[in-house]
């Protein structure tokens, strides 16, 4: 989600994700609460973390649950490491609809961190 939110404030970004463990396809569930508020993930594939250990990235923004000491480390070459804790939509336990306001919830978060993120840094240092 923290992916497509960037793109969609800044088309021009270059901007990753991928981790440890990636699913085979972005989850049904995700692409849906995402098409809600208008972004599309079409075309969107799980990527793993090792395709981009020899690149060089600006930020590299942990969004694993808010246990930061259990998040990966991205050993590649970054100027800034971050991390933004989330809870993990994938977990919710209940009825469909509380599953999808879980995942909906958890879309807002992401949505007004990333949001608030570009604005204080990337923006004004990105021409």
């Amino acid at each position: 989600m923290a992916e497509y939110f960037l793109k969609s404030l800044d088309p021009s970004l270059e901007v990753d994700s991928a981790g440890t463990a990636p699913a085979a396809h972005i989850n049904a569930k995700t692409v849906a609460v995402m098409n809600e508020i208008g972004i599309s993930l079409a075309g969107a594939q799980p990527k793993g973390v090792d395709r981009f250990l020899g690149q060089s990235f600006d930020y590299a923004i942990t969004v694993c649950d808010n246990a930061r000491e259990t998040c990966p480390v991205f050993i590649g070459k970054v100027q800034h490491r971050l991390h933004m804790g989330f809870d993990d939509p994938a977990e919710a336990v209940g009825t469909e609809e509380q599953i999808m306001n879980e995942y909906r919830r958890v879309r807002d978060e992401i949505r007004t961190r990333f949001t608030a993120f570009y604005n204080d840094s990337i923006k004004p240092n990105h021409p």
